[in-house]
């Protein structure tokens, strides 16, 4: 068996004799690279973050920013990361390191006080620093009152940095303003810029794994074929793409699996093809490579992808892994459901294609069987014109969502000629809303359809009272969900 073996900050070490389920994080700080911190252990505080070379969108290699705490360190098994310390350019023997950009504009602009968070917002923001396609946009102002006539949008600088880029990046002692001046303080990367030049060549293969160590095996099988035999033949395997659903049961829950199947490198999973009739995506690719190689051809979905979890998390959840969990709050269902989505189920006997309407059965339960991976997700065309997400959660981002509810409607000369409305919340499943759709069809789109036919919507589902929302709360904002979808159309018609 050969050695599971990691580039880190240009240096390559073997794994060994770590655990199949220690983490990145975990590796990292055992070989001294103390940047890297443990904040949350669930993906939410960003401490962690550290940069891995990805296959890219717009070039060949993105150095993506990923929550360490969550990846199994198994799962990088012939891949380069970078941390923190690692972004420094060392200088002569017995001179200091040269500081990154990022790291001496968060150090001159007084993005730090006690420290904690530091690594990993550089981090997160060394990976927007390093986006191909960041471009700079100097008549843009960053504040909301500029009173100079220039476009106010505070979550873009000048320089072209998103802010969302740091989204997942929690600090609790600076205050994030500093921190955004630095964000937008930051130039472009220099033509000597050692990272920036290895964006131009290919990153790493992927690399079949079998790593084994005690009782417990991590394997990355290197075709589809193979890991639907290895599935069949061992159905207690628990598979992972992304793991930022696994990896927060073995930090907070101490989950451990005998045997875990990772899948987020086959070349089968991760294609996204744009055809005549439909939409496929391979059920591989992160949120983040769908929502930039898409570009808005689907606007249900680039409306999703801001307001699912946090771009760290975006950077590796998948939406077979969203899919595959079964949760009833997961944020792609609704949205998928009113798409009319259909998933490619591939098993050894063959694929099948079965709606995603019929594919849940109940809580965490579906038709899919041990043996069998979610290849892609398929959208038809041609898609509704008025569509709308709407997710309520008690934060604007990176949240668990009380309710999420998805409109698609097909509106002609004032009648509503089809309507598909996604639930999340409000039932053991992501649900349609039969009765509601009924409801608007055939009908014209106007105050009164869309009053009745809110009454019946906030009466879809089982809502339940939990520590997020009462029922009452979730039917409330189902009926309110579709008046706001009519104000926002008719507002929008009239102008």
């Amino acid at each position: 068996m050969v050695a599971a073996r990691i580039t880190v900050n240009g240096k390559e070490a073997t794994i060994a004799p770590c655990a199949p389920h220690a983490t990145v994080l975990d590796f990292l700080r055992e070989r001294g690279l103390t940047g890297t911190k443990e904040g949350c252990a669930e993906g939410e505080c960003g401490a962690c973050s550290v940069l891995v070379a990805r296959p890219g969108v717009n070039m060949p290699t993105d150095w993506v920013a990923v929550n360490a705490c969550l990846v199994p360190v198994a799962a990088l098994d012939g891949q380069e990361v970078v941390t923190s310390e690692g972004l420094a350019t060392a200088g002569a023997p017995g001179t200091p390191a040269a500081l990154h950009p990022v790291q001496e504009e968060m150090a001159v602009r007084g993005g730090s006080q006690c420290g904690y968070c530091t690594p990993g917002f550089i981090c997160s923001m060394a990976s927007e620093y390093y986006r191909p396609d960041r471009c700079a946009r100097p008549d843009t102002e960053t504040h909301t009152n500029t009173g100079s006539g220039g476009e106010a949008d505070p979550e873009h600088g000048p320089n072209g940095f998103d802010l969302h880029a740091l989204s997942g990046n929690l600090c609790r002692c600076t205050g994030y303003r500093p921190i955004r001046d630095a964000a937008f303080a930051v130039g472009s990367p220099t033509e000597d810029d050692v990272l920036a030049r290895r964006r131009e060549q290919s990153p790493p293969e992927p690399v079949a794994t079998a790593y084994a160590h005690g009782d417990s095996v991590f394997l990355r099988p290197g075709t589809l074929a193979e890991a639907l035999r290895l599935l069949r033949e061992r159905p207690e395997a628990v598979v992972v793409a992304g793991s930022t659903d696994w990896g927060v049961e073995v930090n907070i829950r101490s989950r451990r699996a005998t045997c875990v199947v990772a899948v987020d490198r086959l070349p089968e999973l991760r294609g996204l093809r744009v055809e005549s009739d439909h939409v496929e995506i391979g059920a591989a690719q992160t949120l983040t490579e769908i929502e930039r190689r898409l570009d808005g051809t689907v606007p249900l979905l680039a409306e999703l992808f801001p307001q699912f979890a946090s771009r760290l998390i975006r950077n590796s959840a998948t939406l077979g892994g969203n899919l595959g969990t079964g949760s009833p709050i997961g944020d792609s269902p609704p949205v998928l459901l009113a798409l009319e989505a259909s998933l490619v189920l591939a098993g050894v006997d063959g694929e099948r294609e079965v709606p995603l309407a019929d594919y849940f059965t109940g809580y965490r339960q579906s038709v899919r069987r041990p043996d069998e991976l979610i290849r892609a997700v398929r959208i038809p065309l041609p898609l509704s014109r008025v569509t709308a997400f709407h997710k309520i959660a008690k934060r604007r981002f990176d949240d668990i969502s009380s309710v999420a509810v998805a409109f698609a409607l097909d509106i002609e000369g004032g009648i509503v000629r089809k309507a598909r409305i996604g639930l999340g919340g409000v039932a053991a499943t992501p649900i349609r809303a039969l009765a509601a759709e009924a409801a608007l069809e055939g009908r014209p789109w106007v105050t009164e359809t869309v009053e009745a036919a809110s009454r019946v919507l906030r009466a879809q589902g089982t809502p339940m009272d939990d520590h997020r929302a009462s029922a009452g709360y979730r039917s409330a904002m189902l009926g309110q969900s579709l008046l706001k979808l009519y104000a926002r159309t008719t507002e929008a018609v009239s102008s």
